[in-house]
């Protein structure tokens, strides 16, 4: 008898719903706990004059790590008449220095320079540069890699958006050299 009470309560609403509710909360655990870039841009909106085209963070990472890009990417490229080349190695250019030195140096007098260099180039879609979040992306990619770059900042960047101005590229990619060299 007691084995036919406990089949019924299992059959009962209640426990229905408990097991309805569990199972969606394991669901949404796991599709928390495996995005490991919850907060992070999924999508670069790349600018150059008045051109403008958007691309993933993901084809962005590609072409920067390996060269390859996309058919999308090479139309954007070639309508902005950009050198490929150029623009891959100012994405990757890294300031490299121990992680607890680029920390502080964000955290000193030297950061909101570095924050607002790198702000020309990557910010929020149409809107004013969050200091903090730049910073807090900054942070995070000194966290995984060691260094500063300008992927990194794109890749880290709190918000499922980021654009990337690449008519000013070269140039803050030009000031981030000179920077490195004197870390």
């Amino acid at each position: 008898m007691q084995i036919s009470q406990l089949l019924n309560r299992f059959n009962s609403k209640k426990f229905t719903k408990l097991f309805t509710q569990t199972i969606a909360l394991g669901v949404g655990a796991f599709v928390l706990f495996s995005s490991t870039d919850a907060n992070a841009a999924e999508q670069v909106v790349l600018k150059y004059g008045t051109f403008q085209g958007q691309v993933s963070v993901e084809e962005l990472t590609q072409f920067t790590e390996t060269g390859k890009t996309t058919p999308t990417l090479t139309a954007y490229l070639q309508a902005a008449q950009q050198d490929p080349a150029i623009a891959r190695k100012a994405l990757k250019a890294p300031i490299k220095a121990d992680a607890a030195f680029l920390n502080s140096l964000l955290s000193s007098w030297a950061g909101p320079i570095l924050v607002n260099q790198i702000g020309e180039v990557v910010h929020p879609p149409a809107g004013e540069l969050n200091q903090q979040s730049l910073r807090d992306a900054l942070s995070a990619s000194i966290e995984k890699n060691g260094e500063v770059t300008l992927l990194g900042a794109i890749q880290n960047y709190p918000n499922t958006s980021v654009e990337l101005e690449g008519d000013r590229l070269i140039a803050v990619y030009e000031r981030l050299s000179n920077l490195a060299k004197l870390l």
